[in-house]
């Protein structure tokens, strides 16, 4: 069912879109050398750049919120989001599969490093979104408020919540530290 268009704006942006989503690549980028997973970051949200994900996102930018939501909210579903999840590992959604045991679309447990990404992606997207009023807390807030944890696999969700906790109480240099010296050694969780 089609709503009216809530774009508030009545016109195209693609410019401050573009300006938005590569200050977050670049965030992001740089939370994944810290992590030690460089390649990840090179490659991160390449596909916001595609015709499929841009223009949309274009279309619906406001500044304040994403641009997914308002695309939902205008056709009632987000192309650019469903093409988004299907082309990025980082995000839980693309880690459904089908249980025959079940007979259900449940989640899988992410790899190891897609779980890192998440976890840069994530505090990347709160230092953009939130601005000055970022603290080392925000991730871990945004993900309890949320209901992403009920969504993934348990173990995806503990392993996520303990790096964003651990931000919160100990701080970036810590946490990164962790990561490239304790977690990615592991190659599980």
């Amino acid at each position: 069912m089609e709503k009216g268009n809530t774009n508030n704006t009545g016109s195209f942006h693609p410019i401050k879109h573009f300006l938005v989503i590569t200050r977050h690549r670049h965030k992001v980028l740089g939370h994944c050398a810290r992590a030690g997973i460089l390649w990840r970051g090179l490659m991160h949200d390449m596909s916001k750049y595609s015709p499929s994900e841009f223009i949309p996102s274009a279309k619906h930018f406001v500044g304040t919120r994403s641009p997914n939501e308002l695309e939902r909210e205008d056709k009632g579903y987000s192309l650019a989001w469903m093409h988004h999840k299907g082309r990025n590992r980082h995000h839980f959604e693309y880690w459904t599969d089908y249980n025959p045991r079940t007979k259900a679309v449940e989640a899988v447990k992410m790899p190891l490093v897609f779980v890192i990404e998440m976890f840069c992606d994530r505090v990347g997207a709160c230092k953009i979104y939130r601005g000055k009023d970022y603290t080392d807390a925000s991730g871990y807030e945004y993900f309890v408020r949320g209901k992403a944890k009920d969504r993934m696999h348990k173990d995806t969700a503990a392993l996520l919540e303990e790096l964003l906790v651990m931000l919160k109480d100990r701080g970036e240099k810590e946490t990164f530290r962790h990561i490239r010296r304790d977690l990615k050694k592991r190659k599980d969780y």
